[in-house]
């Protein structure tokens, strides 16, 4: 490898947890971080800086990591996303992998695995952190398959939405049920309607029926 600076930005919405990442990469030899970002106006500000990885977690606030890997990657495929997070279940891991992300850590990973994680990413690898590979392993050595979470690029939120959505229950009710406000539910459909590209209530309806929600 050439001694080229690898340039990355981290986007978490943490600010205690973003700002130590910022200082462990701060600190690696030929790694230079050139933006930080909490949500996606920040990030797309970021992106100006053309870096060649960055760092995603899958959780924040009201937006999915998932989704800002997927806008990443089609937008601005030269960049490497390198996921780390808090969630280590299989649906979030392949999620992220069919989202378009390099590589995925836990945030228990040692700074030795961030280092080696984000060089290889940079390299054009993909790489698993220990953890999220020793679970994969074990599922291809037992011949067990993950169960099939319908809408993997939706957040658990907004899968609980569209399925009492799929039941026929109205805006109202669904706030009354899940103790959210009625802007946060009408958020949370057209969050879903725009990730599933629907265009109305009715073919989400349809859509979330055929895939096994609202039974």
């Amino acid at each position: 490898m050439s001694d080229a600076v690898i340039t990355v930005v981290v986007v978490d919405d943490h600010p205690v947890f973003r700002l130590g990442l910022v200082g462990l990469l701060g600190s690696l030899p030929g790694v230079r971080v050139v933006g930080q970002a909490a949500d996606r106006a920040q990030l797309a500000n970021a992106i100006t800086e053309s870096p060649q990885v960055i760092l995603m977690d899958l959780h924040l606030g009201e937006e999915s990591g998932i989704e800002l890997t997927r806008w990443l990657t089609r937008s601005r495929p030269e960049i490497a996303v390198l996921v780390i997070t808090m969630s280590d279940d299989d649906e979030s891991v392949a999620a992220a992998i069919r989202a378009g992300a390099r590589g995925y850590l836990l945030k228990a990973a040692a700074p030795e695995e961030v280092e080696r994680a984000v060089r290889a990413v940079a390299n054009g690898e993909m790489i698993l952190g220990p953890q999220v590979a020793a679970r994969a392993m074990a599922q291809v050595v037992s011949g067990r398959t993950s169960v099939r979470v319908p809408f993997p690029e939706l957040t658990d939120r907004e899968r609980e939405v569209l399925d009492l959505v799929a039941r026929g229950f109205d805006n109202a009710t669904i706030s009354a049920r899940l103790v959210l406000s009625p802007k946060t539910v009408r958020n949370h459909i057209a969050n879903v309607m725009a990730k599933l590209s629907l265009k109305d209530r009715a073919a989400a309806i349809v859509a979330a029926r055929e895939a096994g929600l609202g039974a």
